[in-house]
Order: structure tokens, then C-alpha cells, then sequence
């Protein structure tokens, strides 16, 4: 009764339900032409939509894998008109979107496990780790991943470190980039939005003599959206002092600017891959969220690696071999930041608080897999390898330093002037650290009967520095009816302690502890996929999970900030439920419905900041051969604070979103016309400080853009 009141209260999100609760992994556009010439486009995109590579390490069909996957297409990117990775993962069942105060870096909540680096979400690209072992995190990069080199996403929702290690914890997303086979030509774009945004790409695959290559290069820029924080942290701290410091109330700072390539070249059985991306951006509500508009941080991060695959390399084996190296830099503009702005603290800091954290890391790994499919019923997968982490350079410029008094008022003193703090333990936020971890792991596919498939998986993960953890997982599918699978899963997974919270160091945040060990997590799962009549695909996920020894930061007995401790337990349970609706050949309806409860153990209290109801829901419609429109509306609601926040929960909100896609508009051109929050709601993102930030975060407002593109 409460939901159905809800949804009365909301016309628009009811109005779009009405009719579906649909899937993420959606067949494209295209197939609800009526006319000749799409009917091809329609056949190979719909493959490509039902079959997954993620869930058991090789290509299946998605019906049957092992275990609860979403599959985002170019042509599902394409038909919602999404420009970054963030538009798209909100449509994943189970799966919402916070940010970061800090540079508002997304935060990929899967099934109401949320915290604020985001340690817990592996995100890869083309199956290489995007997560570096500084934060446990991908950095600022990642926010803005552009789409149009993306040929699809793949997503699991739970566990995945019986097979990925370490940080496949609570989902694992898999970005794969266009190649040369399903680019075939060049491709150039550009798009122009609110916020003096300005987007532009270049792409092209084909065939350079013996080698199939493609090749991407995109370049954007944008003031950002400036939505108003009323008050931040100074803004608190000014009454104490008597002073006023504080810049708010202002405008969030995402001022943008950045370059992304790639390169992808394939010989034979060899393929060589890399992606560059760089990025300058404003610090969102500031480092120590209190507003400072003048700052820009900066990052850049290479990733490569280098492939052999193999079919039939001996009979009834498939090899794989594979090296990587990944080099990430993490570092602020010319000037140094201000972490609090002048006068703070009562005049001890004229020129403001200043510092200026910068690290550089390099990832290097070597692994193989082999699959082995000549046993009667079984397909057999076994894999190794080596990765080293080095964290090589740490740098720190500050004039601050804790106060070693514990308990002591401020927390902060004033050093005799800028000093450059690298190398000394008693000052840098952290000093250069280093890891390697060794792993193996095996798998077994076993069809015991007919219908019936066992996945039976165990992997090693030891490290160099905390030890070695083991991780299983447990898979049953019964391919019950032409149209009903049911599936029973079970895993563990695992993620490692950062270099941050492992190593001690001093940091306005967290400072380390030796002693920490790795967040585990185990994750039941029952999945019903039915579809009931040709043109009708449901999907209903049940889900139980229970974290054990939660890396938590506490107050630091030695003096100002914080140290980590593995303390507490979070359960949580849920459902999932998806469908999608072929109403004519030119009208789909898609959607999902997400419905969680998290509970922190010790104290019984929600586990707060993501939504217990989540409703998702999309109509396609192809006006014309040339014309389609895309409307969707998005749901969150019930989001509770975390606990210790006395705040309000956090408001409700629908957003919705409408777009015009106009094909062979001139010589094959393309144009698409997007309206981003079209209600102009004002749409709120939880503080995740615990109120540094009382008013939350501000998305944006109502937006535009318009986007032309040729592929010839």
C-alpha cells in the first residue's frame, strides 16, 4: 500500500511503469524499425545483448550463466542517449549512483553497500583492474569514461573474486572498447551542451595491412554545473572562531577539461591494447569540503597490456596469455591547494590552510588462463599470474601539521611556513609503499544432467604484505522449461586494505594501520528468468549478503583524524526484479525494480545512503524509419542517513529524461537531441562526509545537449 500511494504521488515514473519493469540488457533500437534496412542491425545487436564473457571467464549465452549479469549494449548506450559511464550503470538493476564530495567521483552502490572511496566495486577495462592500491579505488579518471568508443558493459551484480580477486566484492563492472570488427570504418562526432560543455571525437577501424587495428581520440571540456552548496565545513567552523572564512554559500566547482586514447591492434592470435586517459578538474565541494573554486587537481592513467589467445592450441585446450602495465599519476595544479581557506581557525592560517598530496603509481602483471574442455560434460578453467603494485613517489607540500595533543582544540597547527613534507614520516600523508600478490585459481562447468550445470570455482590470492585469503563460489542452473531458468548461487569475496589504510602516515582523513586485514563478504543468490510470452522478458533476483570485519575509520588516539580498524558486520537482503516489453514493432518499454535493506549488526541501525526502493524505466519508440525518442524516469527513495547522522533522511526524487535521435539526417549524419532532467527537479545526492555538507550534494539541474556524428 505505501509504494502504490507513492507511486500516485509521482504520475510521471507511474505513468512510464505502468506498462514495464524492464532489463538493462535490452535488444537495440533499431529492431523496432518497421521498415527495410535495420533488420540486420536488429539480428546482431540482439546476439550480442544475450550473450556475457564476465560471469563464468569465457563467452555464453546470458541466459545460462552463472550468475546475475547485466549487459549494457552500444545500441542500449545509443537508444538512452547516455554520454558517461555514470548515465549508464544507473539503469543496472540493484546498482545506484552517489558521488564523491570530493570531485563528485561516482560511487557505484551495489545493493546498499556504499562508502566513499568505493574500495568495494571492481571496474575494469577489457578485463584490466582499473582500481589502483592506493585508494582501493580508480581515482578521478574514471568519473567521466566516455561512451562512444564503448561497444558494450558488462556487470555483475554480487561477488567475483573467485575468479577476479581482489575488490570484486560487491559488483565488477567490465568496460569493452570498440575494435576494429565492430567499428569497421571512421566515425567523428561532437556535442555541445549546457555549461558551455563541448565534446568531440574521433575513431576508426580497419585493416592496416596484416593487422586489424582502431584507433580513438576524444577531447571535452565544461564549466561544470553550478549547483549551490549553502553551507560546507568552514562555513561550521566560522561561529567557533569568530570569523568568516567560509566561501559558502557558492557553487560547486566541476569545471572540467580532458583527453582520452585509445589503440587497439591485433595480429593473428596477438592483440595489443592501451588507453590513455588525462583529466583536469575542479574539486567539487573542495578536499576538506569547504569551497575553494580556484583549484583544479589533475590525473592521468595508462593502461596496456599485451595478448595471446589461442583456440585449439593442443586438443581440447584453449590458452590465454597475458602482460599489463598500468601507471596512474594523481596530482594537483600549479598552485598549491587550499585545503581550508584563509582565516581559518581563528587567523592561525592567513594564507589558508595548504596542501598538496600527489602520489605516482605503476602496476605490472603477468597471468595465464587455460580452458580444457575434453572431459565428458565438464569444461575445465585454471588461471595464475603476478601483479606488483609500487607506489614510487609520494609528494607533500603543507604548512599544517596535527595537533599532538589528543583531543587538543584545533586540530590543526601552522608549520613555520610551506613545507615540503615528502619523505618524512612525521608530516607526508603517506610514504611509498609496495605489493606484489601471487594467485591461482580453477574452475569447473560441470552439465551432471541434463538441463542441469554445476560452476564449482576457488581462487588464492597471496600478498606480500597482509597475507593470503581463499575464495569459493558455488553455481546451479537449471535450464528448467523452453522459457524459465532458475538459478541457485553462492560465493565469497574479498577486498584488500588500501596503501592508505595499511601504511600509517599522517592524513587530514585516515591515517593507517599495519595490522588491518581485508573486508569479506558472503552472498546468496536465487534467480528466476521467465519470459512468458515471446515478446514479454521478466527476471526476478533474490539476494542475502553478510559482510564481516568492515575496514572502518575511528578517532585517532595519538592526536587530530582518524585510524582505520576492521570493526562491525553489515547484512543485507533483497530483490531485483526486471522485464522488458516488445508492446509493437516500434514501442519497447524496458525497466527494473530494486527493493533492499542493509542493517549495520552491532547496532541494528540501516546501513543508510542508498535507496531501499529503486525504480528504473524506460519507452523507446520508433516514430519513423528516421526518428525514434527515448523517455525515462528515474526513482530513488528511502535513503536513510548513515548511522551517527541526525540529519533528515535524505528527500525523494524522480528525474527524468527525453531524447530525439534523428538517423541519415545529411550524407549518413546523425543528430540527437538530449534533455537531462526535463522537470527540472532539484535532485539531491547524500553528503557522504556525515554532514560536512548539510544540504547534500546538488545534481544538475534541467540541461541540453546536442550531438551530430557521421560514421563512413
Amino acid at each position: 500500500m505505501v509504494r502504490i500511494t507513492a507511486l500516485r504521488r509521482r504520475p510521471v515514473a507511474a505513468a512510464v511503469l505502468a506498462l514495464t519493469l524492464g532489463a538493462g540488457a535490452s535488444a537495440p533500437l533499431s529492431a523496432l524499425a518497421a521498415g527495410p534496412g535495420y533488420e540486420d542491425e536488429m539480428d546482431l545487436a540482439s546476439a550480442g545483448a544475450s550473450m556475457v564473457s564476465i560471469a563464468a571467464g569465457r563467452q555464453q549465452a546470458m541466459r545460462v550463466a552463472p550468475a546475475a549479469v547485466t549487459v549494457i549494449t552500444a545500441a542500449d548506450i545509443a537508444a538512452m542517449a547516455a554520454t558517461d559511464l555514470n548515465q549508464a550503470l544507473e539503469t543496472v538493476p540493484g546498482l545506484h549512483v552517489l558521488y564523491n564530495n570530493q570531485g563528485y567521483t561516482p560511487v557505484y552502490a551495489f545493493r546498499g553497500i556504499a562508502t566513499a572511496l568505493n574500495p568495494q566495486v571492481l571496474v575494469m577495462i577489457n578485463g584490466l583492474s582499473l582500481n589502483n592500491s592506493v585508494t582501493s579505488n580508480r581515482g578521478q579518471v574514471i568519473g567521466d569514461i566516455p561512451l562512444e568508443n564503448v561497444e558494450r558493459i558488462e556487470v555483475i551484480r554480487g561477488p567475483g573474486s573467485a575468479l577476479y580477486g581482489a575488490g570484486a566484492f560487491a559488483g565488477v563492472i567490465n568496460i569493452i572498447t570498440k575494435s576494429a570488427d565492430n567499428l569497421r570504418g571512421t566515425q567523428v562526432g561532437g556535442r555541445v551542451g549546457s555549461w558551455r560543455s563541448r565534446d568531440g571525437w574521433l575513431q576508426y577501424g580497419g585493416e592496416l595491412g596484416s593487422l586489424e587495428a582502431e584507433f580513438y581520440l576524444a577531447r571535452n571540456v565544461t564549466a561544470g554545473q553550478k549547483g549551490i552548496i549553502t553551507q560546507d565545513l568552514q562555513g561550521q567552523l566560522d561561529p567557533l572562531f569568530n570569523t568568516h572564512a567560509s566561501h559558502a554559500p557558492g557553487p560547486v566547482d566541476l569545471a572540467q577539461s580532458g583527453v582520452t586514447m585509445g589503440v587497439d591492434l591485433a595480429w593473428q592470435d596477438w592483440r595489443l591494447r592501451a588507453n590513455y586517459q588525462f583529466r583536469k578538474q575542479g574539486l567539487g565541494t573542495g578536499i576538506a569540503d569547504s569551497l575553494e573554486p580556484a583549484v583544479r587537481g589533475r590525473d592521468s592513467r595508462l593502461n596496456s597490456e599485451l595478448n595471446y589467445q589461442k583456440a585449439n592450441w593442443a586438443e581440447g585446450w584453449d590458452v590465454g596469455l597475458r602482460l599489463e602495465y598500468t601507471e596512474v599519476l594523481q596530482f594537483q595544479d600549479d598552485s598549491v591547494p587550499q585545503v581550508f581557506p584563509p582565516g581559518a581557525f581563528g587567523g592561525l592560517f592567513p594564507q589558508g590552510v595548504l596542501g598538496d598530496p600527489t602520489y605516482k603509481v605503476r602496476r605490472t602483471g603477468a597471468g595465464g588462463t587455460a580452458l580444457y574442455s575434453g572431459l565428458t560434460h565438464h569444461r575445465l578453467l585454471f588461471g595464475l599470474g603476478y601483479e606488483d603494485e609500487n607506489l614510487y613517489e609520494v609528494t607533500e607540500l603543507k604548512n599544517f601539521m596535527f595537533n599532538p595533543v589528543p583531543g587538543a582544540f584545533p586540530p590543526l597547527l601552522p608549520l613555520p611556513g610551506l613545507i615540503d613534507a615528502g619523505g618524512n614520516p612525521a608530516l607526508v600523508y603517506l610514504m611509498p609503499a609496495r605489493r606484489s600478490v601471487n594467485y591461482q585459481f580453477v574452475q569447473d562447468e560441470w552439465n551432471f544432467a541434463r538441463d542441469w550445470t554445476l560452476t564449482a570455482g576457488l581462487r588464492r590470492d597471496d600478498y606480500s604484505d597482509f597475507g593470503s585469503t581463499t575464495n569459493p563460489r558455488l553455481a546451479l542452473v537449471w535450464d528448467a522449461a523452453y522459457n524459465l531458468v532458475i538459478k541457485a548461487l553462492h560465493g565469497r569475496a574479498f577486498r584488500a586494505p588500501s596503501f592508505v589504510e595499511e601504511y600509517p602516515g599522517v592524513d587530514p582523513v585516515v591515517s593507517g594501520n599495519p595490522n588491518i586485514k581485508p573486508e569479506k563478504i558472503s552472498t546468496s543468490e536465487l534467480i528466476f528468468a521467465w519470459q512468458p510470452r515471446a515478446d514479454l522478458d521478466t527476471s526476478l533476483t533474490l539476494f542475502r549478503y553478510h559482510e564481516r570485519s568492515i575496514i572502518e575509520q575511528v578517532p585517532n588516539a595519538q592526536g587530530g583524524g582518524s585510524a582505520v580498524q576492521n570493526v562491525g558486520d553489515q547484512t543485507g537482503k533483497g530483490l531485483e526484479l526486471e522485464a522488458r516489453w516488445q508492446v509493437t514493432p516500434s514501442l519497447r518499454l524496458t525497466g527494473n525494480y530494486s527493493l533492499r535493506h542493509s542493517i549495520v549488526s552491532e547496532s541494528g541501525m540501516d546501513a543508510g545512503l542508498v535507496p531501499h526502493r529503486h525504480l528504473y524505466s524506460r519507452a523507446d519508440w520508433r516514430i519513423t524509419p528516421e526518428w525514434q525518442a527515448g523517455l525515462s524516469a528515474n526513482y530513488v527513495a528511502d535513503r536513510a542517513r548513515a548511522p551517527g547522522d541526525k540529519r533528515a533522511p535524505v528527500p525523494d526524487y524522480t528525474g527524468v529524461d527525453l531524447n530525439l535521435r534523428r538517423e541519415k539526417l545529411w550524407h549518413d549524419w546523425e543528430l540527437r537531441l538530449m534533455v537531462r532532467n526535463l522537470l527540472d527537479r532539484d535532485i539531491r545526492e547524500p553528503d557522504l562526509s556525515g554532514g560536512n555538507i548539510p544540504n547534500d550534494l546538488p545534481m544538475p539541474r534541467r540541461n541540453f545537449a546536442v550531438q551530430l556524428q557521421r560514421h563512413f
